[in-house]
């Protein structure tokens, strides 16, 4: 709740904290840049081992590398590479039981030394798991251990004491993206396969709702026959409400005539009560399909500049009726 109150602060000071915002961003934006020339054969043969994997990643980190640890699980699990977080501390007393044969582990330390880790790690190897690691510290312990090191070190961290986890923790979540995003497409993971990890709110509905889910069915079709006259038909596209009505002959639909059309047939002079609606009519129209997703008919509307449909089964016989309207109450839009 605004509190009605603007805070004072001095001109030079609001100058200090915008140049010092930019410097953190400058600085972080350089450490990812770097990263360009640390995708080797070490992250090859990380995706690798996760490609192959019948168990899963499960990702290890402690303190703000735990953090970023959790949403790299995360993000591998929701695109196609099953994936969780086990803390490394709880690892120690009774958690490692998690970790199977048949895993990966990727291990997340900014100085690669990390006591926590390094504790389990002679559990890990004598599994025989691979041990992926992902340090700022080549030369440290854990990246010796391991079976593939990526490498996000920083050059410097965006802190100005060099102290808290900035530019490191940047770092090492956008390694993470671009392990979760080759894993995805190596796998040929699809839109509907993350739909289905998504089952809720807006992404779910985008991704799962097919034409026959958002459509109007039976009587609230428009439809007219090719002999209507013009008059008859306008007053179906009032009643029906979706600016526009197919028109059907033997069930196929062989046009339609939308509030476009009228316009254009009144600026022409055209007769409205003599006038058959075939005569009129858009022929061959855009139509959409039963099965299709209801994302990729939004995308027909917009590309062709329509705001309504004619739904077709697989023998082309007219089953529905969507509007944007439809998709924009069904959260589509």
């Amino acid at each position: 709740m605004n509190s009605g109150r603007t805070p004072s602060i001095r001109e030079e000071h609001a100058r200090r904290l915008v140049d010092l915002a930019r410097a953190v961003i400058r600085t972080e934006a350089e450490a990812v840049e770097a990263l360009l020339d640390r995708v080797d054969a070490d992250f090859v043969r990380a995706c690798a081992w996760m490609l192959e994997c019948e168990g899963r990643v499960v990702v290890l980190g402690m303190g703000k590398s735990g953090h970023v640890g959790h949403k790299i699980a995360a993000t591998l699990a929701s695109t196609g590479t099953p994936a969780f977080f086990v803390h490394p501390g709880e690892a120690s007393h009774g958690d490692l039981g998690m970790i199977t044969a048949k895993d990966v582990v990727l291990a997340l330390s900014n100085s690669g030394e990390t006591a926590e880790i390094l504790t389990i790690v002679p559990l890990i190897k004598r599994l025989g798991v691979p041990l992926v690691a992902m340090t700022g510290n080549r030369a440290s312990r854990l990246a010796r251990e391991a079976d593939a090191c990526i490498d996000v070190s920083v050059a410097r961290e965006a802190c100005p004491l060099g102290l808290a986890p900035t530019s490191s923790t940047t770092a090492a979540l956008v390694m993470g993206d671009a392990l979760a995003v080759a894993l995805l497409e190596s796998r040929g993971f699809s839109a509907e396969d993350f739909a289905r990890t998504h089952p809720g709110g807006r992404l779910g509905r985008r991704l799962l709702l097919h034409v026959e889910d958002v459509m109007r069915k039976g009587a609230q079709i428009p439809r007219v026959r090719p002999a209507t006259p013009l008059l008859e038909a306008l007053m179906e596209i009032t009643a029906k409400g979706i600016g526009m009505t197919t028109v059907v002959e033997a069930d196929r639909v062989v046009g339609v005539f939308t509030d476009g059309d009228l316009r254009r047939t009144i600026d022409r002079g055209v007769d409205l009560r003599a006038t058959p609606i075939a005569s009129v009519m858009t022929r061959d129209p855009h139509t959409a399909r039963v099965g299709q997703l209801a994302v990729e008919a939004l995308k027909q509307m917009e590309d062709h500049e329509i705001n309504a449909l004619p739904v077709v089964d697989r023998e082309d016989a007219l089953v529905g009726a969507l509007s944007m309207h439809d998709l924009l109450q069904a959260g589509v839009i």
